[in-house]
């Protein structure tokens, strides 16, 4: 078994959000591998009290719970005891907005731990002290991070290479150049009287690869100009 291209632990309250997302597809494959590994860490487990709480009222008042110091220094000091970690990520909405440039970025480190927020968020001591990063997959609020864990860890891991089995195929994604993917067709040529583009059956690769470009400058114009640079389309 190779030794792991990268080492991603998840800390989080609910795993059982995680378990299916990284025992099937594309994950599962890398894990298998040896590629990838994934640990899972359940913050209850580092409860100090009976019955596991790891929550608690927030100072000041105000709705709402806040995850304690105590479990998730317990959690992160003892990972960090065991190796050195090139990141440790909050997934917050407060956050650096997740973009495929940083999942390339990331795709590159070898042991990081994402730290998954839940209830109303974490002491803000957690976040001065032990967070490195904090990462947010988009301007809404999900019940957990866990789900923001596992949108982070799949775009990760399936830019390691020989995860993908077709590495080309990963190198034309969406916004792997900035722009959003050309339409794609597929067999049959003509299905219920609508056609496939002559261009893609013409066997012309430069100018099949030309206009792809096209098309992907001009859906990325209409759908996400915030995406163009002045010279993008030069």
């Amino acid at each position: 078994m190779p030794e792991p291209v990268i080492r991603i632990d998840i800390v989080c309250v609910v795993p059982q959000v995680l378990e299916s997302v990284i025992s099937t597809s594309i994950l599962k494959r890398a894990q298998d591998k040896g590629l990838v590994q994934i640990h899972l860490h359940n913050l209850h487990d580092y409860a100090t009290d009976t019955y596991r709480h790891i929550d608690d009222t927030p100072y000041g008042g105000g709705a709402g719970m806040v995850i304690q110091c105590e479990p998730v220094f317990s959690c992160i000091e003892e990972l960090l005891r065991a190796r050195s970690y090139d990141d440790v990520i909050y997934l917050s909405p407060d956050g650096e907005v997740l973009t495929q440039e940083l999942c390339n970025e990331l795709s590159l480190r070898k042991n990081i731990i994402l730290l998954c927020g839940h209830y109303k968020g974490i002491d803000q001591r957690i976040r001065d002290v032990l967070v490195t990063r904090e990462i947010s997959v988009g301007d809404y609020v999900l019940t957990g991070g866990e789900i923001a864990a596992g949108v982070l860890t799949d775009a990760i891991v399936r830019l390691v290479p020989g995860v993908v089995g077709d590495a080309e195929s990963v190198l034309e994604d969406s916004f792997m150049n900035g722009l959003l993917d050309a339409p794609l067709y597929t067999k049959p040529a003509t299905f219920r009287d609508m056609t496939v583009p002559d261009i893609l059956l013409s066997g012309n690769h430069a100018k099949i690869r030309q206009w792809r470009h096209e098309q992907s400058l001009a859906k990325t114009r209409t759908r996400r100009p915030d995406l163009l640079d002045p010279g993008a389309d030069t």
